[in-house]
């Protein structure tokens, strides 16, 4: 085990060339290798890894590996359950080892401001204490596989709209109590390897060059001792946000930024000290989470049945009346919804997984069940009620003792990159479930 002084001895080796290259990652994923320090791997993944596989496109947003696809983090919050998110966090890790994929970027801990954020489906909670309960364990059962993490995104980044631009304007108190309180309490009981900042602004000041938030805060009050990670993009000047306590910029910019540190520290307008500050930072990082050795292959099968669990656990009953569920077994039944046979497990962005193996619930109910009506009753592209299609899902519903009828916000309505203009279901969907209802009475509706 290195201590402190082994790792100011490898700093003095290293050049200033070396030390700014170190501070800006080698390509999208991967951070930068110089003498005597390895690469480590970064991967998206809150709710499963996105690792890119090789030859995949430029920006890393397609193209990765095949895995396990979980529950997004919205629907394993509505399980109140600890102890499942820690078996998760585990879970997690051991995938992302035998993908040797260094750090985990997650868990999304942003708070819920409005239903209409676009992100919504990657965070917790609306709520400050659930969601640092939650975040806590997923985080101690990551780095308990001697993976990584790092919670994002640090801080007040709570809508997709403008968030290259925008400026979250918030009062002191509001702003520790709500949106800065479970990352306070992430790094005070969990001590995540690295923290990722966010897009925005905070009052008027980028957060990748800010300092109270960066250094002040995360450093000298929360006694914070990972490193800060940019969000990918998120560094306009990198010489400012050395300054403030921004670590590692990503994705790497080596023509641009090493350059840049190395003439600010000749010319005296950046202290070198500021530098090494962050070298060593990330020479106990890549040191602590670089993998050895032979990384254990994991049984795809099993953890997809984990997966499944979880789904299963976290669903929440809006109502029953007249008690139509559970459904009976010999009834009569119509499924309606396209949904039911393309389901929408996940939502577009970085979030996204190439999921191993996905079971409809149209095949799920085909199992349990055997044979009943199908009806599409809407398409997922054009948004307008389709005559025709709900035509086909009212004869289908006629006379059957139960309806099953699945909808919900299509990936061109919910998605990384922009909000949602309206919380209710597409016109389309509206239409569809009221004639429906219109023909029977027993509905049940799964979004």
């Amino acid at each position: 085990m290195k201590q402190e002084a082994d790792y100011r001895a490898q700093l003095e080796q290293l050049s200033l060339e070396d030390k700014a290259t170190l501070l800006t990652g080698a390509n999208f994923w991967n951070t930068a290798r110089v003498p005597g320090v390895n690469e480590i791997l970064l991967s998206d993944g809150p709710s499963g890894i996105r690792k890119q596989t090789e030859g995949g496109d430029a920006l890393g947003l397609t193209g990765s590996v095949e895995t396990i696809a979980f529950p997004c983090l919205a629907l394993i919050a509505s399980t109140f359950d600890k102890d499942l998110l820690r078996k998760y966090g585990e879970y997690l890790g051991q995938i992302a080892k035998a993908e040797k994929v260094n750090v985990l970027l997650g868990p999304g801990m942003n708070i819920k401001r409005s239903p209409l954020a676009g992100r919504n489906f990657e965070y917790f909670s609306e709520d400050p204490f659930l969601t640092a309960e939650l975040a806590i364990q997923y985080i101690k059962g990551v780095e308990s596989q001697g993976i990584g993490t790092s919670p994002k995104h640090f801080a007040a980044n709570n809508r997709e709209n403008e968030r290259f631009t925008s400026s979250s304007n918030i009062q002191p108190r509001s702003l520790h109590e709500i949106y800065l309180s479970a990352f306070k309490r992430v790094v005070e009981e969990a001590q995540p390897a690295t923290i990722m900042n966010s897009y925005n602004k905070v009052n008027h000041v980028l957060v990748a060059e800010n300092n109270y938030l960066l250094t002040d805060l995360l450093r000298n009050q929360w006694n914070f001792d990972g490193v800060v990670v940019s969000d990918w993009g998120a560094v306009k000047d990198r010489v400012a946000s050395v300054r403030a306590g921004l670590d590692l910029e990503m994705p790497g910019q080596p023509d641009y930024s090493i350059p840049q540190v190395v003439e600010a520290v000749r010319s005296g307008k950046l202290d070198e000290a500021l530098v090494d500050r962050s070298v060593l930072r990330l020479l106990k990082l890549i040191d602590r989470y670089t993998l050895e050795g032979e990384m254990p292959n994991y049984n795809k099968d099993n953890y997809h049945e984990f997966a499944r669990s979880i789904a299963a656990q976290s669903i929440v009953l809006l109502q029953n009346e007249d008690k139509i569920l559970p459904l009976k077994d010999n009834s009569s039944k119509a499924v309606i919804g396209a949904f039911a046979k393309h389901p929408r497990y996940q939502a577009g962005g970085s979030s996204k997984v190439n999921a191993y193996k996905v079971v409809t619930p149209f095949d799920a109910l085909e199992a349990v069940y055997g044979d009943f009506a199908y009806a599409d009753g809407y398409e997922f592209e054009n948004l307008d009620a389709n005559q025709k299609l709900i035509d086909e899902a009212v004869e289908a519903a006629k006379g059957k003792d139960e309806v099953i009828l699945f909808a919900g916000f299509p990936e061109n309505i919910e998605s990384e990159g922009f909000d949602k203009t309206s919380i209710d279901l597409p016109d389309n969907q509206i239409t569809l479930i009221q004639a429906v209802a219109e023909v029977n009475p027993n509905v049940v509706v799964v979004l």
